[in-house]
């Protein structure tokens, strides 16, 4: 039994990308793979196409997460944008409703000075 030192590498190389750069996973997996037999070139070419796929996927994965924490970002800023103009527009409403009231007020009152007054004409030219 010998050390197959192609396989060594190859199985070193995947289980240290696959690991995310741990060094001492992938020493291990290197001793491991020279001293099993059976590999050749082609299993030493796969380990490393699959080992670069598994990198690409979880590449991709993370893209997908950071989007998604974006899109979660986006979202709350448009909430809260959309509270603020919802309470600037009750307020606005409010004042409107106030001022109305006023107006009415006023309305009444010069109502009542109107009668005041022609009730006061009436008791001069009596």
């Amino acid at each position: 039994m010998g050390f197959n030192l192609l396989n060594g590498i190859a199985n070193g190389v995947e289980s240290f990308i696959a690991s995310g750069g741990n060094p001492i996973a992938g020493g291990a997996a290197a001793l491991a793979g020279g001293l099993s037999s059976g590999a050749n070139a082609g299993t030493a070419v796969g380990n490393i196409g699959n080992s670069t796929i598994g990198a690409l996927n979880a590449a991709n994965e993370a893209d997908t997460v950071a989007m998604y924490a974006e899109n979660l970002r986006h979202q709350s800023t448009m909430q809260w944008e959309a509270t603020w103009f919802n309470e600037m527009m009750d307020e606005k409403s409010e004042r409107m409703r106030q001022m109305n009231e006023l107006r009415d007020l006023t309305m009444e009152q010069r109502k009542a000075d109107n009668q005041i007054t022609k009730k006061f004409i009436q008791s001069i030219t009596e």
